[in-house]
């Protein structure tokens, strides 16, 4: 018998997040082709197709790209540079927090955000990026460096998974959220100058700096958030309604009127700073539309 902390949508699966993968591109593909007149289907140039400059040679350098005007002007080999070549590099922060291990309907707080992370991460690395990671938990962070392709993407599916069992395991025992904006220091450290963070949590416990937190990440470099909620806890009928938290004493929680509200269905506000608001009971493909389509808007 499966225990409870084992089951599917409670515990975080490897395999689920790599399965996504599949749900980022065909996204992504839908995205391309809806953003054309008519959705009129066409092949997408990819990155790489727009010259980004010049370097100089080195050895084992394709030839085929030197650029005879630079090199006849400076004496020396140099190579044409593109669009793809410039380093893009995306930040995932999992908040794995004891706030994130609830939910009423299809899977805990904590595992969407990892499913909302995973498939902007698959995104990134078809796309010539690098990926890294900072996932919180009450235990501490978990990080992995940048790194590319397909198996810089397993190195952060496998820390976020290790992560999410400690911060469940934390949660099991007791343990208190940290404050948000503490926890959020090392980001600046690992996203250089022009990379992307994005951060998917429940903001609670924000702690009373997070604003300018958020502010100082956003200064050199492109921030998402992710408001993951759980829309069903809204719409509940009021009500007492008795918890027993596993291993631990039952208690009570207030729905209706004076109980937590329905969160906006789109985007809210999160310590001055705009974040999409993302429900932890839509099916990850669903989930993925609605990230392609925020990638692509103006």
């Amino acid at each position: 018998m499966r225990a409870p902390l084992d089951a599917p949508g409670v515990a975080l699966a490897a395999e689920t997040l790599i399965a996504l993968r599949h749900e980022a591109l065909a996204a992504r593909r839908a995205s391309v082709t809806a953003a054309l007149p008519g959705g009129v289907s066409i092949r997408a140039r990819g990155q790489g197709l727009e010259m980004a400059g010049t370097r100089a040679y080195v050895p084992g350098d394709d030839i085929r790209r030197i650029d005879r005007g630079t090199s006849a002007r400076t004496g020396r080999l140099h190579l044409r540079e593109f669009s793809a070549e410039r380093d893009r590099v995306t930040l995932l922060v999992a908040d794995f927090r004891p706030s994130m291990f609830w939910g009423v309907g299809r899977v805990f707080l904590s595992v969407a955000a990892a499913e909302a992370l995973a498939l902007i991460g698959w995104q990134t690395v078809e796309e010539g990026g690098r990926v890294g990671l900072l996932a919180l938990s009450a235990d501490g962070a978990e990080v992995v460096r940048p790194g590319g392709r397909a198996r810089g993407m397993l190195e952060v599916i496998g820390a976020m998974v290790r992560a999410h069992a400690a911060g469940l395991a934390a949660t099991r025992d007791g343990a208190v959220d940290p404050a948000l904006d503490a926890m959020l220091e090392p980001a600046a450290r690992l996203a250089p100058t022009g990379a992307e963070i994005v951060l998917a949590s429940g903001f609670e416990t924000p702690g009373e700096g997070l604003a300018d937190r958020l502010g100082a990440l956003g200064r050199r470099r492109a921030l998402r958030l992710f408001l993951v909620t759980e829309a069903l806890a809204g719409r509940l009928p009021p009500g007492r309604y008795p918890i027993r938290p596993m291993g631990g004493a039952p208690v009570t929680l207030q729905l209706g009127s004076d109980g937590p509200a329905a969160p906006p269905t789109d985007r809210a506000e999160i310590a001055g700073q705009s974040a999409l608001v993302l429900d932890a009971a839509d099916h990850p493909s669903q989930t993925a539309r609605r990230l392609a389509a925020e990638g692509r808007a103006p």
